[in-house]
C-alpha cells in the first residue's frame, strides 16, 4: 500500500512524518537486543512480500503481512518496516522518500494495533485457537492499513476521494490472503515455539 510522492498534500506528509518518527523512536526504545536478528528477517520479510505489487491509483497492491509482523514484535515493527520501507524507495522506487513517513505510519501503526488487541489471545489459549485469532490478526491489519491509505488521501483533496475507495475495496482480496497466510504462520509457531509470541516488546 505505497502511496506515491506527489499525492499527498504537505500537511498529511508533515503530520505522517512526525507521527512516524514518534513510532519509530519508541520502537527502538523497547526494542530487545537479544531480538535484532528475527527483527532483520521479519523487516526482510515484509520486503520481498511487497516487492510483487499492482499499482492501484496513487497506491499499490500486495502483499504486507503487517500483521504477523505486529504479533511478534510488538512496537519495534515501527523500525522493522521503516527500514523496509526506506530501502525499496530507494533500490526499487516503490512509495517514495518524501511520503516515506505517511507509509511507514499507515502500515507500522496497524501492526501496533493488532499487537495490542491480539497478543495476550495468542498467549494464553493452544494452537488452533491462535491461528484463529491470528487470521483474525492478519485481516484486522489489512483493513485498518486500507482505511489509513484511504484517509491519507481523502485528507489530502476532494480529488483523491475516488483514489481512496478504489484503495480500500480493492484490499479486500489482499485481506483474506493476509488473513490465511498469518492464521498458517502462528499455527506453526505455536506449535514448534510455543513462547514466540511472548516475547513482542511493549
Amino acid at each position: 500500500m505505497h502511496i506515491v510522492d506527489g499525492a499527498l498534500s504537505d500537511s498529511v506528509v508533515i503530520g505522517g512524518a512526525v507521527l512516524a518518527v514518534t513510532g519509530i523512536a519508541y520502537g527502538l526504545r523497547r526494542m530487545d537486543l537479544d531480538r535484532i536478528p528475527q527483527t532483520g528477517i521479519l523487516s526482510a520479510t515484509f520486503f520481498i512480500a511487497s516487492l510483487i505489487h499492482v499499482p492501484v491509483g496513487p497506491s499499490s497492491l500486495h502483499l504486507i503481512l503487517n500483521g504477523l509482523i505486529g504479533l511478534a514484535l510488538g512496537w519495534t515493527a515501527f523500525p522493522a518496516l521503516f527500514i523496509a520501507l526506506l530501502l525499496q524507495a530507494i533500490f526499487f522506487g516503490y512509495g517514495g522518500l518524501i511520503v516515506l513517513g505517511v507509509n511507514t505510519l499507515n502500515i507500522a501503526l496497524p501492526a501496533v494495533m493488532v499487537w495490542l488487541l491480539f497478543r495476550h489471545k495468542l498467549q494464553t489459549c493452544p494452537p488452533k485457537q491462535a491461528a484463529i485469532w491470528g487470521g483474525a490478526a492478519g485481516a484486522t491489519a489489512i483493513a485498518l492499513t486500507a482505511v489509513m491509505v484511504a484517509i491519507s488521501l481523502a485528507l489530502s483533496g476532494d480529488a483523491f476521494m475516488p483514489a481512496a475507495k478504489l484503495v480500500f475495496f480493492s484490499h479486500i482480496p489482499v485481506l483474506v490472503v493476509e488473513a490465511l497466510i498469518t492464521a498458517a504462520t502462528v499455527l506453526l509457531l505455536k506449535r514448534v515455539k510455543p513462547d514466540f509470541f511472548d516475547q513482542a516488546q511493549g
